[in-house]
């Protein structure tokens, strides 16, 4: 026998294998989304949900304080600025439309006031909460 007739083990697809670096920035979310949700049940938030996916995007963290629910979206990055413009348009159409899923199963959600807020995550401070940080309005 040949040494091309002896089956190869299947060696896995590169885009299915996780680089290193990939693994580090999701675990670094997953941080940074634990601390701020922790920062909001502190100020007094009720945490609805985290890592709320549907087949239009997924939404860090859903949470209810008084009459409002909040869709929040978490961003870690090295500076401030960084993180605020990691939100862009087209992510933020992904979250209204997210929104709109999680609501659709939620009628109990139907009188409260809808927002969407970001948060914001650098090394070595307080997560930076952005109330309002954009709205459902279409341009």
């Amino acid at each position: 026998m040949k040494k091309a007739d002896v089956p190869q083990p299947l060696k896995p697809d590169a885009a299915r294998e996780a680089a290193p670096e990939r693994i580090a920035a999701f675990q670094s979310g997953l941080s940074a989304e634990s601390r701020c949700a922790a920062w909001l049940i502190a100020k007094g938030y009720r945490i609805v949900a985290r890592r709320f996916r549907s087949r239009t995007g997924e939404i860090d963290i859903i949470a209810r304080r008084r009459g409002i629910i909040a869709f929040i979206e978490v961003k870690a990055r090295a500076t401030l600025d960084d993180a605020a413009y990691a939100i862009t348009p087209y992510q933020q159409q992904r979250i209204i439309a997210t929104a709109e899923a999680w609501l659709a199963t939620r009628p109990q959600y139907d009188k409260h006031e809808l927002r969407f807020d970001a948060m914001l995550v650098v090394p070595g401070r307080l997560p930076r909460h952005l109330v309002a940080a954009f709205d459902a309005t279409k341009p």
